[in-house]
C-alpha cells in the first residue's frame, strides 16, 4: 500500500511513459479507426517504442491491451475490428503500463471529430470531477472526503456518478489495497498516509448510474443507454499533497487551477 521513495521513483517512470502513449494517441485520427486496430496501435507502441508491457494483457483472461468504451459504455469495452469509431463518438482509452516490475494506469475520454454540446459537457464535468478528487489527496485527509468531492460536483451538473467500479491502489499488482469510491462523506474512510499510492476513475452518466454487463463478460454499459464518460489518473501521496505520476503536459494548467 505504502510506496519506498525507491517504489515510487519506479512509479513515476512507469507513469511518465504511460503519459507519453496518450501524447501519441492525441496526435492519431481516431474516426474511421476500429477499436481493434487503436488497441493494435497502442501495443506497438508500447512493448516497441518504449520496451515496457502492456500490463492489462492477459489480467483476468483479458486477450487485449485497452479498454475502448463508446457513447453508453461505460468501461470495459472490448477492443474489435467490427466497432469502427465515427465522428460524433466519445470514446475512453483505459491503458495500463508495467516498467521495472510496476504498474501505472490511466483514461481518457476523447472527443471524436464534431461532437454535440450535451456529450462535450458530458467530458468537461467528468475530467473535472477527476480533478476535484485528486484535489482532495493530502496526508491526513480521509477516502471519504475524495468521493464526496467527486460526487458533490457530478450531482451540481445533473449527473450520476457510476458505484459499481472505483479506483485502487496500484504498484506492483494492478489492483491492490484500498478501494477508491467516487462517492462517499467527509472525514470518513482510511486516513491517507504519505507514500501511498492509488486511482482516482470516475465514471459519470447523463442518465442513471445503474449498469449492465454485457454477454461477454467485460462491456459495462448504462442501463437507459445514456453517454458515460470517464477520467483516470495514478497519484501518490506526497508529503505536503498529491503527485500525479500519469500526467500529462497539456494537463498542468488543469491541475494548477485545482489545487
Amino acid at each position: 500500500m505504502v510506496k519506498t521513495p525507491d517504489e515510487l521513483a519506479l512509479m513515476r517512470v512507469s507513469g511518465k511513459l504511460l503519459a507519453s502513449v496518450f501524447e501519441m494517441l492525441d496526435g492519431q485520427q481516431l474516426a474511421g479507426m476500429s477499436t481493434l486496430q487503436v488497441n493494435d496501435l497502442v501495443e506497438r507502441f508500447i512493448t516497441e517504442d518504449l520496451a515496457a508491457r502492456p500490463a492489462s494483457k492477459g489480467q483476468y483472461g483479458f486477450k487485449y491491451v485497452l479498454n475502448c468504451s463508446i457513447n453508453h459504455v461505460v468501461c470495459h469495452g472490448v477492443p474489435r475490428p467490427d466497432d469502427i469509431i465515427r465522428d460524433g463518438d466519445i470514446i475512453n482509452l483505459d491503458i495500463t503500463l508495467e516498467k521495472n516490475g510496476f504498474i501505472a494506469d490511466s483514461s481518457k475520454t476523447y472527443m471524436v471529430g464534431e461532437v454535440s454540446p450535451a456529450a462535450r459537457r458530458l467530458v468537461r464535468v467528468t475530467q473535472e470531477a477527476m480533478w476535484k478528487g485528486i484535489g482532495q489527496v493530502r496526508p491526513g485527509a480521509h477516502l471519504g472526503d475524495i468521493g464526496f468531492a467527486i460526487e458533490r460536483h457530478a450531482k451540481k451538473h445533473g449527473y450520476s456518478v457510476v458505484r459499481d467500479y472505483c479506483g485502487h491502489g496500484i504498484g506492483r499488482e494492478m489492483h491492490e489495497e484500498p478501494q477508491i469510491l467516487h462517492f462517499g462523506r467527509p472525514g470518513t474512510g482510511m486516513k491517507l498516509r504519505e507514500g501511498m499510492v492509488f486511482t482516482v476513475e470516475p465514471m459519470l452518466n447523463q442518465g442513471t448510474r445503474k449498469v449492465t454487463t454485457e454477454d461477454d463478460g467485460w462491456t459495462v454499459v448504462t442501463n437507459d443507454r445514456k453517454l458515460s464518460a470517464q477520467f483516470e489518473h495514478t497519484v501518490a501521496v506526497t508529503a505536503d499533497g498529491v503527485e500525479v505520476l500519469t500526467l500529462r503536459p497539456d494537463e498542468r494548467p488543469v491541475l494548477a487551477r485545482s489545487a
